[in-house]
Formats: structure tokens, C-alpha cells, sequence
């Protein structure tokens, strides 16, 4: 029939288009076995490249002083909600700070813990004029902390060569600052090692 015949006619141009490496008697011997495997050619995607969103330098960040809190927000009773708001993240971290609670246990959960909002006071310091400074901790950098005091002042405390103490709910901790240089984010997956007491 003429069908047939066009049909055929058809397939054949039809393999011709989509196998173009084989020839004519290949393409024949693969029909006579009615079983027919087209080739694909995938067109290669080219891989865009991902641009690096920049972040600002740390000059940067000081020229605009991101960092830097304004003199009208320097008021302890302001950050007294952040303090409650610490000491709450505390218990939940210390599953409650219950009175049979390990001290091990409760100081190596400080150790890791964010110190955004603690209250501290400076126990020892080589500084004699460090020592009895109490306040909220407001920022905590590599080397020092900023806290703001009972009186409206904000201090910069080195860590290095200063002892803190922090209490909460009856348990005190004592922080060895010369130990404990490091950002939060370094300090959350570092593991320390309890040692004895370091002399200023």
C-alpha cells in the first residue's frame, strides 16, 4: 500500500536526520531488526560563574561605625530586659540550673555560651583600677568586652591579664581572661580543657 511505502520513507529520513555517523545499510540492518536506539547529542551548558558577594573590610566597618552604640542608648535600665532575656538562654542552656546541677557541667556550658547580656564584674586584674567594675556585657570582641555600668558608662575591658566573675541563679563562674581571647563564634566549637588558676 501506498502508506506503507511513505511510512517507510519517512523512517528512513527520519534516521538519516537522527544518526548521521551511520550509513545507509546500517541504518537498514537496524530497521530489518525493529528495534531502533536514536542518539542524542546534549549541547553542553556552560557553567555560570557565581559572583562573590563582598563583604565590607574591617576599616570599613569602623569608618561607618556599625559597631559603635550611640551616646542617647548608653543607659543600663535599657539593657536590663537583654539581661533577663540572657539569664532565661541560661537555664535553658543548663537544663534549668537546678540545685543538684554539676558545677563541671554548668561551667563548661558558660565557657560556650553567648555572653551578650551578663552581667560580669572584674575580680583580679594587673589594672588595679579594673578591679570592682560591674555591668551588662553589650559586645564581646576577640580582645575585649564592652559592658555598660550600674552608673550610665560604658567600658571597654580588656580580656587579657583580667579575671571576671559571673553569677547566676547561686552559681558563680570564673572567666581567666588571658584564656579566653576568642570571638563567640570561635569560642561556641572550641574545647577547653580545665586547668588550674592562673596568678596575675
Amino acid at each position: 500500500p501506498q502508506r506503507s511505502e511513505e511510512a517507510k520513507a519517512f523512517v528512513s529520513a527520519f534516521l538519516k536526520r537522527s544518526m548521521p555517523k551511520m550509513k545507509d545499510e546500517a541504518i537498514q540492518d537496524v530497521l530489518s531488526r525493529k528495534a531502533v536506539v536514536l542518539e542524542h547529542y546534549s549541547k553542553k551548558r556552560k557553567k555560570q560563574k557565581r559572583k562573590k558577594t563582598k563583604s565590607f573590610t574591617a576599616k570599613q566597618r569602623r569608618e561607618m561605625r556599625l559597631f559603635e552604640i550611640e551616646p542617647e542608648q548608653q543607659r543600663y535600665a535599657i539593657f536590663l530586659p537583654l539581661h533577663e532575656l540572657w539569664k532565661q538562654y541560661i537555664r535553658d542552656l543548663c537544663y534549668g540550673l537546678k540545685p543538684d546541677a554539676q558545677p563541671q557541667m554548668v561551667q563548661g556550658k558558660l565557657l560556650k555560651a553567648d555572653l551578650h547580656g551578663a552581667i560580669v564584674t572584674v575580680t583580679k586584674s594587673k589594672c588595679p583600677s579594673y578591679v570592682g567594675i560591674t555591668g551588662i556585657i553589650l559586645q564581646e570582641f576577640k580582645h575585649v568586652f564592652k559592658i555598660i555600668t550600674k552608673e550610665d558608662k560604658l567600658k571597654v575591658i580588656p580580656k587579657l591579664n583580667n579575671v571576671f566573675s559571673l553569677e547566676i541563679d547561686g552559681f558563680i563562674s570564673y572567666i581567666y581572661g588571658s584564656r579566653f581571647q576568642f570571638r563567640a563564634s570561635e569560642r561556641s566549637a572550641k574545647k577547653f580543657k580545665l586547668k588550674g588558676t592562673i596568678d596575675l
